[in-house]
């Protein structure tokens, strides 16, 4: 009896699309990319096209950018060091750079310990201390502003500085505390035992292993601060309005504007340059702040 192998049929090679084909499916695959992202689209461009549109001022000569022109007709780089040997300026930027700076690291100093005691020590009176630092948020700063300017106008005569508004960063930030606490909530318990167990006192196991694990809740609240020192316009209106010496830019550039009220490509460099820092800052931070901004509501 012989038996016979049947051997199975050569496999058939997948055919290539032709050029009509697959020009077809990279369109339609376009298509569908588009129709999937269309509000993140749309959404993209309502915040880009305002800087696009600064940006396209600010490199045009004086009389086109006083016309509807949306294009310059020449790029007129000089505009931003002309805003930059405009007298007072480079003062702005290291005032509001010494503001920003100081005032982010002694929020940050000062808001650690308070926050860490609040979410990992049980003590009488914990809630009510939370209910404290709540309430202050949501008192205005406009309404303390008088009895302040009277405390450091007449008893530390520190008016016309930026002192006033750094020196009290260094007793803690409510906003900052409350959101650090959030944060630390999340880190488990077990972690701080076991320092502990190893002879690690409350300080070196807030510095060794609560610090380390709460690094995105701390860039979140630095960044914060940091934005809000760069952009306060209140606090130097209050305190260094009679001072030039001590302006920031958020205020100088107000003085620049009306000093240069025709030269909106001169104004619109200068908002730019305003602007750079904090852009640039949130760019390569901007990971850090959003796990942060996004772990600190886990617990309550």
């Amino acid at each position: 009896m012989t038996t016979t192998t049947l051997n199975p049929p050569p496999a058939l090679a997948p055919s290539r699309p032709s050029g009509r084909d697959s020009a077809r499916f990279r369109r339609k695959r376009a298509l569908n990319w588009i129709a999937v992202h269309a509000v993140a689209i749309a959404l993209g461009l309502v915040f880009i096209l305002p800087f696009v549109f600064v940006f396209l001022t600010s490199v045009m000569s004086d009389g086109q950018a006083l016309t509807g022109d949306l294009w310059p007709h020449s790029w007129n780089w000089s505009n931003y060091s002309t805003v930059f040997h405009t007298p007072g300026f480079l003062t702005w930027w290291r005032n509001s750079l010494m503001y920003a700076v100081l005032g982010t690291v002694f929020t940050v100093i000062s808001s650690v310990p308070v926050a860490y005691a609040l979410a990992k020590f049980r003590f009488r009176g914990r809630r009510t201390a939370m209910i404290l630092v709540i309430s202050t948020m949501m008192l205005p700063p406009q309404v303390i502003v008088i009895p302040m300017y009277l405390v450091w106008a007449q008893q530390f005569h520190l008016t016309g500085s930026l002192w006033p508004l750094i020196i009290p960063m260094a007793f803690g930030d409510a906003y900052s505390i409350f959101l650090l606490r959030q944060f630390l909530l999340t880190i488990p318990q077990e972690y701080i035992e076991s320092a502990k167990v190893d002879g690690c006192g409350e300080l070196r196991t807030l510095l060794k292993i609560v610090v380390p694990m709460a690094k995105p809740g701390i860039a979140a609240i630095a960044l914060f601060q940091f934005f809000y020192c760069w952009n306060d316009y209140f606090g130097p209106q209050i305190y260094a309005a009679q001072n030039p010496g001590a302006w920031t830019l958020s205020y100088g550039l107000e003085s620049f504007k009306s000093a240069h009220s025709v030269n909106w490509n001169l104004t619109m460099a200068a908002t730019l340059l305003v602007m750079a820092p904090v852009i640039i800052v949130f760019f390569f931070a901007q990971k850090a702040f959003v796990e942060g901004v996004t772990l600190t509501g886990v617990k309550g």
